[in-house]
């Protein structure tokens, strides 16, 4: 499989499924601000929504969005345990989770304050208004858990990819000292050290 990426933007957490479900992929950078890949081809022609990451399967299907490419990547390896099986209570609290990430962290905050587009005003209410509330229910979940879930899951792997967004985005995650600890505890898996370090590089 193929997986178009942007380095340390969402689809990192795509790269650190693939590699935890010990799955072989190519990796094709993104240029997002020209929508190009590396050989000058037009991205959009791979993804119209020009968004990473879109996945390109084996047998040459096209996923896009985040949480459907992460939950068919744990699908291709379900004993990694990066997902619960479907059809089980467990399988709807990971996609609970997948979505509260995409929506009230991924693009209710960290969008507002990456766009160069956003007002002022605007990323100063998504920062101090819209971020503490969910910082302070994300910190009560994982105050006595290892993990959103029994286990490191997919959900895990988004999570982390936009904790690393905090300092760039100017928030001090020392003020949250529970995410802090979930962060550096997850920098400590293989995989997780793996993709950060490889596509760390490529900024």
């Amino acid at each position: 499989m193929d997986l178009y990426f942007a380095p340390l933007s969402c689809s990192l957490a795509t790269r650190i499924a693939i590699y935890e479900a010990g799955l072989p992929a190519r990796f094709h950078q993104v240029t997002l601000s020209t929508k190009t890949l590396a050989d000058g081809q037009d991205y959009l022609a791979v993804n119209p929504k020009g968004q990473v990451p879109a996945l390109r399967t084996d047998g040459g299907e096209i996923l896009t969005e985040g949480p459907a490419i992460l939950q068919y990547v744990a699908d291709l390896a379900p004993d990694s345990g990066l997902a619960p099986v479907a059809g089980e209570l467990d399988r709807y609290r990971l996609q609970q989770w997948l979505n509260y990430i995409a929506t009230e962290v991924h693009k209710g905050i960290f969008y507002t304050l990456f766009n160069p587009a956003t007002p002022v005003e605007a990323k100063g209410f998504a920062r101090d208004a819209l971020l503490p509330p969910r910082y302070a229910y994300l910190s009560a979940h994982l105050a006595e858990r290892e993990h959103l879930l029994d286990g490191f899951t997919v959900a895990d792997a988004y999570l982390f990819t936009t904790l690393n967004w905090a300092a760039p985005a100017g928030v001090d995650l020392s003020d949250w000292p529970v995410l802090q600890a979930y962060r550096e505890r997850l920098l400590g898996r293989p995989a997780v050290a793996r993709a950060v370090s490889e596509e760390a590089a490529l900024r």
